[in-house]
């Protein structure tokens, strides 16, 4: 599962091929847009994009979680154009970008539903693989995990993984240039 900033691609692979594929054009960016709509909705104050990605790394998150703190945000008062400060929660966070969340996680669910039911031990037995900036996401693996009911893993690397998996696939392009399309023999 690769969650990136404006994409979010879900793949079964199994014997050096891709079996199923999701891809749906919602990632890390449309958690923050979520995030500045609802302060603007709500809270009557604008924000920027950086700032929405600092409360999302502050306080935002997927599930629940036990040390949730609330963050103070700093913006401009939509009706007297002056400068504004609001305390926001964990829970209007998680609010604000469920719609974005839940998307990502039934395009995961979709996926798994394409593959052929003979790699469902597999997938009860390895897992699946969290990788990019929006797997980051304070509790996206459990969700995942506990809509999917398959266990979740994050990248040791999650930023780095897509780019180190292109470097491999260049690196060994003889052993897997039969899983490219139009590869040339």
């Amino acid at each position: 599962i690769d969650i990136g900033g404006g994409t979010s691609e879900t793949a079964v692979i199994s014997l050096g091929g891709i079996v199923a594929l999701e891809a749906v054009r919602v990632g890390s960016f449309d958690i923050d847009a979520a995030i500045q709509s609802y302060v603007r909705r709500e809270h009557g104050i604008a924000i920027g994009e950086r700032t929405a990605e600092e409360v999302k790394m502050a306080i935002g998150s997927a599930e629940p979680a036990e040390d949730e703190s609330q963050a103070e945000v700093r913006g401009r008062d939509l009706m007297t154009g002056l400068p504004k400060t609001v305390i926001l929660t964990p829970e209007e966070i998680r609010f604000a970008i469920d719609d974005v969340v839940s998307s990502i996680v039934s395009s995961v669910v979709r996926c798994l539903a394409k593959a052929p039911p003979e790699l469902a031990q597999d997938f009860l037995g390895r897992g699946m693989f969290l990788v990019g900036g929006g797997g980051l996401l304070k509790g996206m693996a459990q969700r995942i995990e506990r809509e999917t009911q398959v266990p979740v893993k994050m990248s040791n690397v999650p930023l780095e993984a897509v780019v180190l998996g292109a470097g491999h696939c260049i690196e060994h392009y003889d052993a897997l240039k039969s899983m490219f399309m139009g590869a040339r023999r």
